[in-house]
């Protein structure tokens, strides 16, 4: 079984070389071919999860070397996978809920002359993100890692005749790069401490390293997770990243490409319980990360950024879980999952929102959709209900386990992080309900709002292709994209509960994580019982303010907090003072220097040297008289200076 391994990344691999080389002979195809491709790697791996179900939870790691990449004297970089629980969970994941994103796209993109291109393009980030799970060395982690933020530039920038798009792609590789040099520079501290980038070996050797070195490396590894996960304060790029086609914000935004921070901190797992101190660096950019989503999430019209909003809110809850060490991996993992059924359910069932309203994303212009999409708000509301954490849902078994686990942290860290969870809840709550009422619930406003323009930005080409630009006519989206809402609810509802079965998910993962048990200041009980309660009072905030007044069509001014939110929090505002003028007075004043200092000691030697050498080449004219007359005075110089002499 453990040669299916490769062809696990080789699927997607070779769908992607064919699609995107094969030209558009495979337009009529390729679409099928991408989900045929993407479903044979979801194939390969239930059968190596059903063939680790088979053997004993100490005996179900495999690993597999394939060949030596660069074997030189002193430097060796091999090619070989590692699948156990912990890459099994995300393998599942990524090909699973990538599978049925495949199956949407197709409906989604059916008018777009570009569909084998993009299907190209989710199949190289399947590959990407494979590999980055499965690579059992920090190098070949650090492939597919690159491999993903390409796909991702690829992907968010599929529309690059829009200008928005072209620049919310630039940006989200620029942002991305700052976090991949920590990535970088962890491997090479790695490689000069121990000699190796082997999972193994690293893990093996990390607790005799008594220097600043496993801080090095830990920092370095936070870094990058903050650059692919969106946390603070590499986070910016997340929300511009929805102008990608909403297909690509349900795969890579919400289930697979911002949770690979959150697997590198979990794999790392032994360097950070090295280092107590860079874990509290974990926690608090979680907690700073989770109430900074949430904040931007409720002051959002255009719903996909209000879900971008909240996808950095709970991978902000899942770095937190993270930061707490082996009382918190299990949770942070198990969140994850549970998040990529709804948070992709959710976007998925926005895309279809957006398929039947021509495209428009500004919820003001949306209501009383329910009963013109049935299927598309059962799903979403399924989705809603899990996010904020109704019992029994999937959210409530995995976010209630990450406050417990906060509150475990003991002591006054543990009753902060603990309201901070509780408190990101009741925001969560608010801001998802929002959604909710100023989608499916009250008056019908899109049929007295403004027609949008077809330069309009919110403008998705699609509806260009369709020619739509006059009244929307809600209807329901075709079985392509409603299939796939489906399956996405049910694991919305009953996944969370399935894995807190005898703590089933828990001990699955357990010889990767070493789950140790906290002793909680606060009950089980009493945790369920608080969060249930900000729960409703975030949902009832949201329902005195969006449900029982009408929502007007243009939005007020609001607070200074709701126009900072709407602004993301003046995080770009920030990055454009501080790095961007910052860094353009930094070079200014490099260039000034090196004009005037260094160009200028340079040049002024070379004009000293010209100046004197044009001054000496003035006394070589070419005319014998004055060759003479120098000779003469010469003579007479010299014989000068031998009578001064004598009388001396």
């Amino acid at each position: 079984m453990e040669n299916l391994i490769a062809l696990l990344i080789a699927a997607p691999l070779l769908g992607a070389a064919v699609l995107l080389c094969g030209g558009r002979r495979l337009d009529a195809v390729g679409h099928w071919l991408g989900t045929l491709l993407a479903a044979v790697s979801f194939g390969l791996g239930v059968a190596l999860f059903a063939d680790m179900l088979g053997r004993t939870a100490d005996d179900r790691a495999v690993h597999k070397h394939l060949f030596s990449w660069v074997p030189v004297e002193g430097f060796q970089a091999d090619v070989g996978f590692q699948l156990d629980q912990l890459s099994m969970t995300f393998v599942l994941l990524i090909t699973g809920v990538g599978t049925l994103i495949h199956i949407y796209s197709i409906g989604y993109m059916e008018h777009d002359e570009n569909r084998r291109r993009f299907f190209g393009y989710l199949n190289l980030f399947l590959a990407a993100m494979l590999l980055l799970v499965l690579a059992d060395n920090y190098l070949l982690l650090y492939v597919g890692w690159e491999g993903v933020g390409l796909a991702s530039y690829l992907l968010i920038g599929f529309w690059q005749h829009k200008p928005s798009a072209a620049t919310a792609a630039k940006k989200a590789f620029l942002v991305n790069r700052v976090g991949d040099m920590g990535l970088s520079i962890a491997i090479m501290v790695m490689f000069t401490t121990w000699g190796t980038f082997a999972f193994s070996t690293v893990f093996n050797e990390v607790g005799e390293t008594g220097d600043g070195r496993n801080t090095t490396i830990g920092l370095m590894l936070l870094l990058a997770a903050c650059g692919k996960s969106a946390q603070v304060p590499l986070q910016s790029w997340l929300g511009d990243a929805m102008e990608g086609p909403t297909p690509v914000s349900a795969l890579i935004h919400a289930a697979t490409m911002v949770t690979a921070g959150v697997y590198l901190i979990t794999r790392s797992g032994v360097i950070f319980n090295a280092v107590p101190d860079v874990q509290t660096v974990v926690v608090v950019v979680g907690a700073v990360t989770l109430l900074f989503g949430a904040i931007v999430g409720c002051a959002k019209d255009d719903i996909k950024k209000a879900l971008a909003g909240s996808t950095m809110s709970q991978i902000g809850y899942m770095v937190l879980a993270t930061g707490l060490g082996p009382i918190g991996y299990p949770f942070a993992i198990m969140h994850l999952v549970t998040h990529g059924f709804f948070k992709a359910g959710l976007f998925l069932g926005a895309g279809s929102v957006m398929h039947g309203m021509n495209d428009e994303v500004d919820m003001r212009k949306y209501g009383g959709l329910r009963k013109y999409m049935p299927v598309t708000f059962i799903t979403f509301g399924l989705g809603y209900l899990a996010i904020i954490g109704f019992p029994g849902l999937s959210g409530f078994w995995s976010k209630d386990k990450i406050i417990e686990a906060a509150f475990a942290k003991g002591g006054t860290e543990g009753w902060i992080l603990g309201a901070v969870t509780l408190l990101g809840a009741a925001i969560t709550a608010y801001y998802m309900t929002r959604v909710m009422l100023m989608t499916f619930f009250g008056e019908e406003r899109w049929r007295n709002a403004p027609t949008p323009s077809p330069a309009e930005p919110s403008v998705e080409p699609a509806a260009e292709h369709r020619g739509e630009h006059a009244e929307p006519h809600p209807h329901e989206s075709p079985g392509t994209m409603t299939i796939p809402m489906i399956v996405l609810a049910f694991g919305s509802v009953l996944a969370g509960g399935l894995f807190s079965i005898n703590e089933s998910f828990v001990k699955w993962l357990e010889p990767v994580t070493s789950l140790s048990h906290g002793d909680s200041p606060v009950s089980e009980g009493v945790v369920t019982a608080a969060t249930v309660t900000v729960l409703l009072i975030g949902v009832g905030l949201a329902y005195a303010q969006y449900g029982r007044k009408p929502v007007p069509v243009v939005a007020p001014r609001g607070s200074l907090l709701t126009r900072a939110a709407r602004r993301d929090l003046l995080q770009d505002d920030f990055n454009h003072v501080v790095l961007v003028r910052g860094g353009e007075h930094l070079t200014r004043s490099l260039v000034y220097v090196d004009h005037t200092l260094v160009d200028g000691v340079v040049n002024g030697t070379a004009a000293g040297f010209g100046g004197l050498s044009g001054r000496l080449r003035k006394l070589q004219n070419g005319f014998a008289r004055s060759y003479a007359v120098s000779m003469f005075g010469g003579a007479a110089v010299l014989i000068a200076a031998t009578l001064l002499m004598r009388a001396v």
